[in-house]
């Protein structure tokens, strides 16, 4: 059996084990659209804002919608589930099979990485539809932003998994990342509301990162280089700690 095939099996084995788990659906898919509806549905939230430079808050929610099923994915789903497999001995024992543990490993970022980018897509769709949000006038600088974005959530959640010897941990480790990831992505607190010195420490996080380089792209200019550069920097250094320490017994 050709590598290629076997990778295909297996990928379309987790596809079918994801769409059997309703729990991960909703809160990748559908969590972060539902937040953008409630926030969009607020009057005053419809109504420009001068601090915003003339933008309605529902419209900067859009990034952050964009932005939280990426750290749903990356940081709670995925580091749960490998770190399952690895709990109940499965990747142990499709080390004795063609199946080796890498194209489980590869498997899972795709389908969770496709999750999020789903995700994000219906965000925009609903943002533009419901509430008539302008999509990114600069899609290029958008969709490399977007991208960058999903390899630094999935590396987070490689180096999650790699630290959580069970599922309980990973739990613990992904809730601990997961509050402090949805504050520098701007759920509680645009970063355009953020004190200076706070949104400028905020910008060296992969999520404040790629906040400001959503909005730039939405905006019309091209992301800014230092941002995309911060993205890249943190997907590098996270994947040489997931490649370190990942344990697949």
């Amino acid at each position: 059996m050709s590598t290629a095939v076997v990778h295909t099996a297996v990928l379309k084995a987790e596809f079918r084990l994801l769409r059997r788990e309703p729990g991960s659906l909703f809160w990748i898919l559908l969590f972060p659209t539902l937040l953008l509806v409630i926030l969009g549905s607020i009057p005053s939230f419809q109504d420009p804002d001068p601090s915003l430079d003339g933008l309605r808050v529902v419209d900067v929610y859009v990034p952050v919608a964009v932005l939280l099923g990426l750290i749903v994915g990356g940081i709670q789903s995925m580091p749960q589930t490998l770190t399952g497999y690895r709990e109940r001995g499965i990747l142990r024992r499709m080390s004795t099979t063609p199946v080796r543990p890498s194209a489980l490993l590869s498997a899972q970022m795709l389908v969770y990485g496709g999750a999020a980018l789903t995700s994000s897509l219906l965000a925009l769709a609903i943002g533009r539809l419901a509430f008539g949000v302008r999509l990114p006038e600069q899609p290029f600088g958008y969709a490399l932003a977007l991208l960058l974005t999903v390899l630094a959530a999935l590396a987070l959640g490689a180096v999650i998994s790699a630290l959580s010897s069970t599922t309980k941990v990973a739990g613990a480790i992904g809730s601990a990342v997961f509050f402090p990831s949805m504050f520098c992505a701007g759920v509680w607190m645009p970063v355009q509301t953020m004190p200076d010195v706070l949104a400028r420490i905020v910008e060296y996080t992969p999520f404040g990162a790629a906040a400001e380089a959503l909005n730039q792209a939405a905006a019309g200019d091209w992301p800014g280089w230092g941002h995309l550069g911060v993205l890249v920097a943190w997907t590098v250094l996270l994947t040489a700690g997931a490649s370190r320490w990942f344990r697949w017994e």
